[in-house]
């Protein structure tokens, strides 16, 4: 399967808007992404990436067409060394291996591109696929916070996987 990870561009917001208007992939999302999410969401989105570099949010696509979004989240003060990692798939493309290849690219990319010295994941409990993918690319669990995550009024534990750099 090819994979690739390419900037975002203002013409595919329709498309993110499409996959990303999904409840099941919102369910796996922090409460601050909107939901239902819109064309103007993905415009303002992508916009918001457009300047900075290097990239920080990236499409996934296979050879025909975008699958999917990747990206991190630079942290501050005395996380600066820290980056968080989210990433989704569109649902037509669930378990076909996507999301494995994707943060393994992302990984090397991020490693090799920002000053940082770890790359975190938060999961929630719910979601074992995302946790696979993540021990596939050598991501260790540090830790589990149990019932740190409300979510649709549920309180669910949030698992913490980290990948530091060898240096």
């Amino acid at each position: 399967m090819y994979i690739t990870l390419q900037p975002w561009k203002i013409e595919e917001a329709s498309i993110l808007a499409g996959y990303y208007n999904n409840l099941n992939i919102w369910n796996n999302l922090r409460d601050y992404v909107p939901h239902p999410y819109g064309l103007e969401d993905s415009e303002k989105f992508i916009n918001s990436q457009l300047e900075l570099v290097p990239v920080q949010n990236f499409a996934i696509k296979n050879e025909e067409e975008i699958v999917g979004g990747i990206g991190i989240a630079l942290l501050d003060d005395v996380y600066k060394m820290n980056v968080e990692l989210g990433y989704w798939v569109a649902e037509p493309f669930w378990g076909q291996g996507i999301a494995t290849i994707a943060v393994g690219l992302m990984t090397e990319y991020v490693f090799a591109n920002f000053a940082i010295n770890r790359i975190v994941a938060e999961v929630f409990d719910y979601n074992k696929a995302s946790m696979r993918v993540l021990e596939k690319n050598g991501y260790f669990l540090e830790t589990v916070r149990r019932k740190g995550i409300l979510k649709n009024d549920l309180l669910v534990d949030d698992f913490i996987w980290v990948k530091q750099k060898i240096y």
